[in-house]
């Protein structure tokens, strides 16, 4: 991932609009926010996207002409991506869900703290619109303190997870290290061979899981030759322009990325990386993402709802951002991971693959004059871990989609949202202080 000096409003163009939504998502601007109607001005319900039968020709939100990443459209298509484009499924499984116990607080919207870099204070009932909220849950020691539903998503629908799709990936992946089907060591050549004269043929498993190969890959969304766009073109997540002939699916553009630099270097987020371990997963185990998540997670959570994957032309899952859920299983899975990979009595994941995601990576190698705002973090497995007072870590995904995790509150976190700007360094100055005030504000404040 590139760090912008200027981020653009995702207004008038679809493709510039597009582009935006796969930046990487913890991408910082050094400049001015630009100005948008507020969260209540954009509601999605009172704006009328998509009501009718049919709807009128000005409240329509396509893919194909790429409104459907246009904000404030974006409010209603980050709720409604089955009704856009192939999808497969991630089944719940065939038992009854298992209710979150509910002990519901009044004392947090009144919450204060003040966002980083500004003058004076914001309230927790202030923070949802000012980050554009969607849904969010809050749960502590298991149980529901905080639960609020806004524009488009309801508690029935589910969200678009973006870039937190890739955190679900890094813990197949690692969990796959620790039950000795994949050696972190070897080469990733090993195991799809079809990849060997790749950039990806002489990195390892390991360099892979934490981002620290050397590509040829810009996800910089203001250069029209970065290759992102040649990477969501093939995976039919952008539109592609007429007379198209590049490659037709995520495992061809693989085939297409160049070595820059050596592997082991650096961490540097690059969405690609995850499609190369969603295409290792799936050689190793033989069956798709969508079935290895059903099988060892979603299905032994008690979810709610199944989940679902946008996919390519060929059923490829979209390891970079392609994950959508419904916020409540959202935050079951937080409270697993909060649990050292435990749910209800039952092991999920092995207790070591999660205390090594607590445990951070090599925090030398994170760029910290690429993510000011994340001075001190680490990326591990694909998640991102603070090394704050509280150990907490983070899945985090483009326009303020998270799960926050505090093991020393009890506390998770299950967040969706649709905020203009995709760069999460436009979120981060509310979203950082706030969820460690509201940890602060359960500890102090036991119920």
């Amino acid at each position: 991932m590139s760090t912008l000096s200027r981020v653009r409003p995702v207004r008038s163009s679809g493709a510039v609009a597009c582009l935006a939504l796969l930046l990487a998502s913890a991408a910082q601007a050094q400049t001015a926010l630009p100005t948008f109607p507020s969260a209540a001005d954009t509601d999605p319900v009172k704006l009328g996207w998509m009501q009718g039968s049919p709807p009128p020709a000005d409240k329509i939100v396509r893919f194909a002409d790429g409104s459907v990443y246009q904000f404030p459209k974006t409010r209603w298509s980050f709720a409604h991506f089955r009704q856009l484009g192939p999808t497969t499924q991630v089944s719940r499984g065939l038992g009854a869900p298992v209710p979150l116990p509910r002990a519901e607080r009044d004392d947090l919207d009144a919450l204060s703290f003040t966002p980083l870099g500004r003058q004076g204070s914001m309230t927790w009932a202030d923070s949802l619109g000012a980050n554009y909220t969607d849904g969010i849950v809050v749960l502590h020691k298991g149980r529901v303190i905080y639960e609020r539903y806004l524009g488009a998503l309801k508690p029935e629908g589910q969200h678009i997870a973006m870039s937190v799709t890739k955190s679900f990936f890094g813990l197949l992946g690692a969990t796959l290290v620790a039950e000795g089907k994949l050696d972190e060591n070897a080469k990733i050549a090993q195991y799809v061979p079809e990849l060997k004269d790749s950039a990806f043929g002489d990195a390892t498993v390991r360099q892979v899981l934490d981002m620290r190969t050397g590509l040829k890959y810009s996800e910089n969304y203001a250069d029209p030759q970065a290759e992102i766009w040649n990477h969501v073109r093939a995976g039919g997540v952008l539109p592609r322009p007429p007379g198209y002939s590049g490659p037709q699916t995520f495992y061809e553009f693989l085939l297409t990325v160049k070595k820059e630099g050596e592997h082991g270097g650096p961490f540097a987020y690059k969405t690609v990386n995850t499609d190369a371990l969603g295409w290792v997963i799936r050689r190793v185990t033989g069956k798709s993402i969508g079935e290895n998540l059903s099988e060892r997670i979603w299905s032994r959570l008690g979810m709610e709802q199944d989940a679902y994957f946008t996919v390519d032309s060929v059923g490829n899952e979209f390891a970079g951002g392609g994950l959508n859920t419904g916020l409540r299983d959202l935050a079951r899975f937080g409270e697993m991971m909060r649990g050292g990979g435990q749910f209800q009595g039952q092991q999920i994941v092995p207790r070591a693959v999660v205390e090594d995601i607590q445990r951070g990576g090599d925090r030398s190698a994170f760029p910290a004059q690429a993510y000011p705002q994340l001075a001190g973090w680490s990326y591990r497995n694909m998640w991102w871990v603070s090394h704050n007072e509280h150990g907490a870590y983070m899945a985090r995904g483009i326009h303020g989609q998270s799960i926050y995790i505090d093991p020393k509150a009890e506390m998770v976190i299950a967040r969706y949202g649709s905020h203009p700007l995709a760069a999460n360094g436009f979120n981060d100055p509310v979203t950082l202080p706030a969820f460690h005030a509201l940890a602060k504000h359960l500890i102090a404040t036991p119920r």
